[in-house]
């Protein structure tokens, strides 16, 4: 298993394999041609960046068998998704704000990340597969009262959008079995989500296979695989924390 981290020193980026509390730094590009320079920088002397910059960030509904009968929605036949701005993007560490525009609830939403390693437009499941180049933590964030404001639209784009709003890290994490893994989210040092990826409807490999269809997925976007029972309200002050064993803790404070 590798663990792969962007970060900044002294305002430059770059990316490295993380081990313990230490990076191997690397020159070239993450999802292509890439060597070790040999320096290595302490984690505690950088700034974190999002594991990858994302050209978008594709977002799961109702792709939790569990949610879903809680919801008494039906399972649905084809993935139901939408797209956050890239300006929402947040990194681990970095603080979530409430809108000026907006002063109702706003919720936490723990999920697993796929990360595309190659392009990929129209792949069957098997060579789907092969485009997964790994795995992050997401903590969704929604601005929930926006959603079905207006009767006549329901307004998933602006409710997930908000600049903060697209929160994922601290890593991507290779080489592991996304269905044996499960997702824990932490409020205030509460536990309030802790479910397995393996009751999802839509798993990794046909997300990527099924998304691909409609889109062509490049080196470096996100797949949020949705969320399951738990998702909560987050009041300013609170810290929250989703944790995916193999992968890490994705840790924010909401202001």
């Amino acid at each position: 298993m590798t663990h792969w981290i962007r970060y900044a020193e002294g305002g430059v980026p770059g990316f490295g394999r993380l081990e313990g509390t230490q990076i191997d730094v690397y020159s070239g590009d993450m999802f292509g041609s890439r060597q070790p320079t040999g320096k290595t920088l302490a984690l505690d002397a950088v700034v974190v960046l999002t594991p990858t910059a994302a050209g978008k960030m594709i977002a799961l509904w109702n792709n939790f068998r569990a949610l879903a009968a809680k919801l008494d929605n039906p399972v649905p036949s084809e993935p139901l998704y939408f797209i956050k701005g890239n300006s929402s993007y947040l990194a681990t560490g970095q603080t979530i704000r409430m809108p000026k525009s907006y002063g109702g609830k706003v919720v936490f939403e723990g999920e697993l990340g796929i990360v595309i390693g190659k392009t990929c437009r129209a792949v069957c499941e098997a060579e789907a597969q092969r485009n997964i180049f790994g795995y992050t933590c997401i903590n969704d964030v929604t601005a929930v009262d926006i959603l079905n404001r207006d009767s006549t639209f329901a307004q998933w784009t602006r409710a997930k959008s908000f600049d903060t709003f697209g929160v994922f890290g601290p890593v991507v994490a290779t080489d592991l079995d996304p269905m044996q893994l499960s997702i824990r989210t932490v409020l205030d040092d509460r536990e309030r989500q802790n479910y397995p990826v393996s009751d999802m409807v839509f798993p990794p490999a046909r997300l990527v296979s099924l998304i691909s269809q409609d889109m062509t997925l490049d080196p470096g976007d996100v797949i949020a695989c949705g969320t399951s029972i738990g998702v909560g309200s987050m009041k300013p002050g609170s810290t929250v924390a989703v944790s995916i064993d193999g992968i890490g803790t994705l840790v924010n404070r909401f202001e």
